[in-house]
């Protein structure tokens, strides 16, 4: 019983941490990464598709991204879905290839990105929390029908604070290294 919960919290906490870092991997800093645009969703025939599904992405140089679509008929609708999102950046079509030159960020820039960096991270570490809680509640209840006793109840009560203590650790230590690439010039 109680290794199951346990299991199930590890589980949701991962997937916490893993949405987390798809989430910070959107956010630009001073070089080039794939993962600003990935994500990006393209009108395709009437459906949208994320940019990964349509193209190649790579980095040519540190502050360029270069897209080359599998099929050069959606050239038009990845640039135009470029233009219309909120990155900044100016597509340059060459016919067969989209280069996206990044420039560099200000420093007042640099600072809204961590404060949103820090928000992101306080949202993660509420969802964890919420997987504590919601843990701790399934065991007190397990308590409760007599299916576990009082000593297993505060085994595994410490065993969730030791797992969610670990965890927050570990998105703490995501945020530093992302603040470190943002400020890095």
């Amino acid at each position: 019983m109680i290794k199951e919960a346990l299991q199930d919290a590890e589980r949701r906490m991962r997937s916490s941490i893993q949405s987390l870092q798809e989430d910070l991997a959107g956010i630009r800093t001073g070089r080039a990464n794939p993962g600003l645009i990935e994500k990006l969703s393209i009108e395709y025939y009437g459906s949208p598709v994320p940019l990964l599904q349509l193209a190649t992405i790579s980095v040519p140089e540190p502050r360029q991204l270069m897209i080359k679509p599998f099929d050069a008929a959606s050239i038009k609708d990845i640039e135009k879905a470029i233009q219309s999102s909120d990155l900044g950046l100016t597509p340059i079509n060459d016919g067969k290839v989209i280069r996206l030159n990044l420039p560099i960020l200000t420093e007042d820039r640099r600072h809204d990105l961590k404060k949103f960096v820090n928000t992101r991270l306080e949202e993660a570490r509420v969802a964890v929390r919420n997987v504590r809680r919601d843990a701790i509640k399934d065991l007190r209840e397990f308590e409760n029908e007599k299916l576990i006793s009082e000593d297993d109840l505060k085994r595994g009560e410490d065993d969730i604070q030791k797992l969610t203590d670990k965890t927050v650790e570990e998105i703490t230590s995501i945020g530093t290294e992302k603040d470190k690439e943002i400020m890095e010039i």
